[in-house]
């Protein structure tokens, strides 16, 4: 069962999401909260394993709560807000996945917290070539000495596999690897694209080197 804490300001939105992954039988919502300081003491009650969380809130938006609620749980931002310096700081705070109200249904959104519950990494297409593009733009982003093109082939397969979706034990199978040794490749990867989470890597990934996934 995936248990999951719903963030946001607006009760109405709140109901809402709940309302969409109702009829889910693996998802059940065990709290709720109006912003990010809440969340983080409901979160500490609750132990989900996804927090929805919305951007904009009073006492603490979702991008400052965004940091502690990753370390207790999964956390995909879920907002009206596609702009670029939210998204970006969103994703550098540690959550691994960003949607966009209006452009999922019932059955996509639940889709998105398993994937996301799985270890995967959950991406509005509304954003994602806002992401890519603001990444490689920053300032202290990695160049190609020590970024995309220093990684090793066996490297470049696992960046590939993470950018699909891949949690490490899917590429451990995949590889015949044991998952501690694909672990320590994902920690050398991080090191080498200057990331901190799968999503921020992805992004470095593709939007500094992009290439065919197959």
């Amino acid at each position: 069962m995936i248990r999951v804490l719903i963030v946001d300001d607006n009760p109405v939105i709140r109901r809402g999401v709940a309302a969409l992954l109702d009829d889910a039988a693996d998802i059940k919502l065990v709290g709720e909260a109006s912003d990010g300081r809440e969340a983080i003491r409901i979160a500490s009650d609750t132990d989900p394993d996804v927090i929805l969380l919305d951007v904009r809130m009073p006492v603490m938006d979702g991008v400052a709560a965004a940091g502690p609620l990753s370390e207790r749980a999964r956390v995909m931002m879920l907002t009206y807000t596609d702009d670029e310096e939210r998204v970006v700081a969103a994703i550098r705070a540690g959550a691994s996945g960003y949607l966009v109200h209006g452009q999922f249904d019932a059955d996509e959104l639940a889709l998105r917290v398993r994937q996301l519950a799985g270890g995967e990494t959950v991406l509005s297409p509304a954003v994602v070539g806002t992401v890519f593009e603001a990444l490689r733009r920053a300032p202290g982003s990695p160049d190609e000495a020590s970024g995309p093109a220093s990684l090793t082939a066996r490297e470049g397969e696992i960046m590939n596999l993470i950018a699909k979706g891949l949690t490490n034990g899917q590429i451990a199978e995949q590889f015949v690897l044991s998952e501690k040794t694909v672990k320590n490749h994902v920690n050398r990867i991080y090191s080498k694209l200057g990331a901190s989470n799968r999503a921020q890597a992805t992004a470095l990934w593709l939007g500094t080197a992009p290439r065919g996934l197959g």
